[in-house]
């Protein structure tokens, strides 16, 4: 998993997504789920969860389970 410039990386995508959004009122966004699942997004995302000390979700799943799986392994599981 890269994590050189993940953060920088996805703070670009919100900043495009949103100067989009706000260009054009109108605009509406049919297809994110090919940008919330890039590998940059999945890892970022998992780094505050784990800072924020997060709990588990409704499959039950809590961060020690994530890291005993292997992050990399479960992150590319939920794909």
């Amino acid at each position: 998993m890269q994590t050189n410039n993940s953060k920088e990386k996805v703070r670009q995508l919100q900043n495009k997504l949103y100067l989009t959004a706000k260009k054009c009122d109108s605009r509406r966004f049919h297809a994110l789920y090919d940008k919330v699942y890039r590998d940059d997004v999945l890892f970022e995302a998992w780094k505050r969860v784990k800072a924020n000390k997060g709990s588990s979700g409704v499959d039950g799943i809590g961060i020690e389970d994530i890291e005993e799986m292997g992050i990399e392994k479960y992150l590319s599981e939920i794909k």
